[in-house]
């Protein structure tokens, strides 16, 4: 388990974090979500001990992060948005180099994913799409048999086909007990993947909630018209995205696009509604 305990970051003067807590449980799909600069990639950065907290404390599995043990090590993998790639290397020869850190990781399950990715596992990354770049390192990192896995905008770059593919694979790998924690700003990418749901603000975490949790506080209502005291109101072809607090009990789906607009436009209403 991911535990995060009253933890502050900043750099130099810049506040990121300020006495944040935050436990992340295995078998589930977490959307780490929030504007450009709040912190998202420095959050996963301080999990797997990129960067050390001020204050407070960071443990992965009861190691503390930033003491970067080969114990957690071997145990996760982070994906950052931009990868640094030898111009000549294939994936085959990317993981190869990886492997020996990883105890879990298989190469057939490699082959496995590269093949659903539709990548040749043995074609230079330099004659590639970015996509296809993407795809493959999603592969590589899929394959090392971690249970924690770190993902910086993994659907950057994919098209519409291949996101549908990465949306399947993760959802495979969540049920067999797999820490995944997705940051991004592309919330209609993996709609209907991440749960729960954490919304980052600047130094403070606004929601940190199932999707359970969200459809008993609020309600997600398509109408002809903004509806009188909604919380967040979108106009839309042929009618209105309105969200409003649940009074009655009733059951709606969440639109996580509308509910992160939300969540923004009414900070300390939904701290408190969440709390």
């Amino acid at each position: 388990m991911i535990e995060i305990r009253n933890l502050d970051f900043s750099y130099k003067k810049t506040a990121v974090f300020h006495n944040i807590s935050l436990t992340f449980a295995p078998g589930s799909i977490y959307g780490l979500l929030g504007e450009n600069g709040v912190g998202k990639t420095t959050l996963l950065k301080l999990i797997c001990g990129l960067q050390n907290p001020q204050q407070g404390s960071c443990t992965v599995d009861g190691h503390v992060s930033f003491d970067r043990e080969p114990e957690m090590l071997q145990n996760i993998v982070f994906l950052p948005d931009e990868v640094t790639i030898p111009d000549n290397a294939t994936p085959a020869d990317y993981v190869k180099e990886l492997a020996p850190f990883y105890p879990k990781y298989a190469y057939g399950t490699f082959l496995h994913l590269m093949q659903e990715m539709e990548v040749e596992p043995e074609r230079k990354f330099k004659e590639m799409s970015f996509g296809q770049q993407k795809k493959s390192l999603i592969a590589c990192a899929l394959s090392l048999g971690t249970d924690y896995v770190l993902l910086d905008e993994p659907t950057n770059g994919l098209d519409i086909p291949s996101k549908a593919d990465f949306r399947t694979l993760l959802s495979k790998r969540a049920t067999e007990g797999t820490t995944i924690i997705i940051s991004t700003h592309q919330v209609k990418d993996v709609e209907n993947l991440i749960d729960p749901i954490i919304i980052l603000t600047h130094d403070d975490v606004l929601l940190n909630a199932s999707i359970d949790q969200v459809t008993r506080k609020l309600t997600f209502s398509y109408d002809t018209a903004p509806v009188d005291g909604a919380l967040y109101s979108e106009q839309m072809p042929g009618g209105c995205m309105n969200v409003c607090v649940n009074n009655d009990g009733s059951e709606s789906k969440v639109n996580i696009e509308a509910l992160f607009n939300a969540v923004l436009r009414n900070k300390h209403l939904m701290k408190e509604l969440f709390k």
